[in-house]
């Protein structure tokens, strides 16, 4: 009788442990939003996309967030669109899209701060050229997964990038662009 009970009781705090710490693969829900906002010589402008696609890795302990082990996500360069078609047009020449069509995201480590933030190093691929940063990240818990929002100042430099021109070269786009990111694991 008594190896019965102590077999339950090691299933029981074993289910119970499996439960309270667990590692899980989320997938990048669609309705994560991703921009890349910047400046040019006539005006700011934003371009926005929904169709990123990616998973994660992450540990929960006790319905919170403990760990990330991965993190990678893709965009079609295309799916950026501005309120103008002629911007799109120059900004995937800048970004060479019939060569490289995606930009890629992938951690490389985290760590955390506290209860909602943490900090993520991983790598950028734009235009086919890879770049390492920094990522202050607000993570939330959300109904069935996570929300991780953040941003990165990024220059076109970085990814070895001519700021794109318009209208004869009139209007040139500043170096300086900010990657904002709200992705939703589910």
């Amino acid at each position: 009788m008594k190896t019965i009970q102590s077999i339950l009781l090691t299933v029981i705090f074993t289910t119970f442990s499996f439960h309270s710490n667990a590692q899980r693969i989320y997938t990048v829900n669609a309705n994560s939003t991703f921009e890349v906002a910047g400046t040019s010589t006539v005006h700011d402008w934003v371009m926005k996309s929904t169709e990123g696609t990616g998973s994660a890795s992450l540990i929960i302990k006790d319905s919170k967030l403990a760990g990330i082990n991965s993190l990678t996500v893709s965009l079609l360069a295309e799916s950026l669109k501005s309120y103008k078609a002629s911007m799109d047009k120059v900004a995937y020449e800048a970004m060479d899209t019939e060569t490289h069509k995606n930009i890629e995201y992938v951690l490389k480590s985290a760590e955390k701060i506290d209860d909602t933030t943490w900090n993520l190093t991983g790598v950028y691929t734009i235009a086919g050229v890879s770049k390492e940063y920094k990522t202050q990240v607000k993570v939330t818990a959300s109904k069935g997964g996570f929300v991780l929002q953040g941003s990165n100042q990024i220059t076109f430099g970085d990814f070895e990038m001519t700021p794109p021109k318009a209208a004869l070269g009139v209007v040139k786009a500043g170096k300086d662009l900010t990657v904002i990111f709200n992705i939703i694991l589910s």
